[in-house]
């Protein structure tokens, strides 16, 4: 069954079309992940499916109510947890998740009993009772999100969860979004500029480029859309880039960092013909890295000047 799906939503702010009949279907209990540049109306969408704006056509519908005619069906099922912390910096994390359970009319044992569990889910239990001002920038997004999860919903829309974390936040966020969807079967609609966490989480991805969906699939499916890879090699000097350019015309040398990127599929031939024609040239390699397109390829080809 579809947790959420979509059939040609529409928006426009005045003459500007930010969504131009946007198609989705996101299974329950996966991780989905919405790509796309800034302003291609990733927001937009997420602000539609979790009620917050209208849609000016289409259809779509959220763990199984339609946004518009059951509103509150959806706002009771559903968790979203925005670009910017919603916590409240002047009470302490219990405080926050006791605020949270008020307002899902939580009894007051029941919500309690609910924060508790929260906390320790997100290893908050030591800091429960500081202010929120004290918090590292990890921390509040650790629990930002346990708020989102007091009313226990069972789709939740994530609107780039880790702008702004360290790594080592942004894998901690990366271990409990993929714990919800594979321990407690919740639905994650993500949106994210950070094209490695998409590669890492989601089940499936969408690029979203000029209000439409350009491309949908696995990680794996979309890098397929880019042909080839690259082989990159690393040399010691200029003399030694400029005699291996000459061997490859159509590779593209990097001075500055005195490297050579030569299209290629990969495969063990191309890489020891590579080898074979430095070597007959006794042009002298420093390092060879064999690389396949990835996201950000994809990304590029497929969304701004790359797709025109």
């Amino acid at each position: 069954m579809a947790a959420i799906s979509t059939v040609g939503l529409t928006k426009a702010y005045g003459d500007k079309a930010v969504l131009k009949g946007v198609d989705l279907e996101i299974p329950e209990g996966s991780v989905f992940a919405l790509l796309g540049p800034n302003g291609a109306g990733k927001t937009t969408t997420v602000e539609i499916l979790s009620t917050l704006i209208p849609a000016d056509g289409g259809a779509a519908r959220v763990a199984g109510h339609d946004v518009v005619r059951e509103a509150d069906a959806v706002r009771a099922a559903i968790g979203v947890t925005g670009q910017f912390s919603a916590v409240d910096n002047l009470l302490t994390a219990e405080e926050n998740l006791m605020l949270m359970s008020d307002l899902n009319h939580l009894r007051r044992r029941e919500g309690r009993r609910r924060a508790e569990e929260l906390l320790r889910r997100f290893d908050l239990t030591e800091a429960a009772r500081k202010p929120v001002t004290t918090f590292s920038g990890g921390m509040r997004r650790k629990l930002d999100l346990a708020m989102t999860l007091v009313g226990d919903p069972r789709v939740i829309f994530l609107d780039e969860p880790t702008t702004g974390l360290d790594p080592r936040s942004r894998r901690t966020m990366w271990e409990i979004i993929r714990g919800l969807a594979a321990d407690h079967g919740v639905t994650i609609f993500l949106t994210t500029q950070y094209l490695e966490e998409a590669d890492q989480l989601a089940d499936r991805i969408a690029v979203l480029d000029g209000g439409r969906i350009v491309a949908e699939g696995t990680a794996e499916e979309l890098k397929r859309i880019v042909p080839g890879g690259r082989i990159r090699v690393q040399f010691a000097d200029a003399g030694q880039l400029d005699a291996a350019a000459a061997l490859f015309g159509y590779a593209t040398a990097d001075p500055e960092a005195l490297g050579l990127d030569i299209p290629g599929d990969n495969s063990v031939l191309t890489v020891k013909a590579v080898l074979d024609a430095l070597d007959n040239a006794s042009v002298r390699a420093e390092s060879l890295v064999v690389e396949t397109a990835d996201l950000d390829d994809v990304f590029l080809t497929l969304t701004g000047e790359g797709a025109r």
